[in-house]
């Protein structure tokens, strides 16, 4: 049981659920979450290592950058619950929103060939004045 105290208390921050639910979608290293959510980096590592402890993420360094991924190691019932909140919350419209972002981010990342902080600023920059 307190396994799953630990993933209910994991899940139930609404950062740290968005950031579940988009990294269902894909792999993101840190800068890209950022983008993509529209929040700062501690916010982003905090939940992350957060969601990492309670089993549900793992991670890789790539240069100076960390991916972060869905734990491919989970345990059956995991899995299922992750796919039951994915499924429950595809319609919400937080989360349609954050899955536009992602593919917003990636374009934009495609097309200046960075992803970095800077490439962030610069994202956030045409979101807000409507130019992605």
């Amino acid at each position: 049981m307190t396994k799953w105290i630990e993933i209910l208390k994991a899940v139930a921050d609404p950062l740290r659920l968005r950031l579940l639910l988009v990294l269902t979608e894909k792999e993101m290293c840190v800068c890209q979450m950022m983008a993509v959510l529209g929040v700062s980096q501690p916010m982003v590592s905090r939940s992350l290592s957060i969601l990492q402890r309670a089993g549900l993420l793992k991670d890789r360094k790539e240069k100076k950058l960390r991916f972060y991924r869905i734990n491919e190691d989970m345990d059956r019932e995991m899995k299922r619950f992750v796919k039951l909140l994915k499924e429950a919350l595809w319609d919400d419209r937080t989360f349609v929103r954050d899955r536009k972002m992602i593919v917003e981010c990636t374009e934009f990342q495609k097309r200046t060939g960075r992803c970095d902080m800077k490439a962030f600023e610069e994202f956030m920059k045409k979101i807000k004045g409507g130019k992605v």
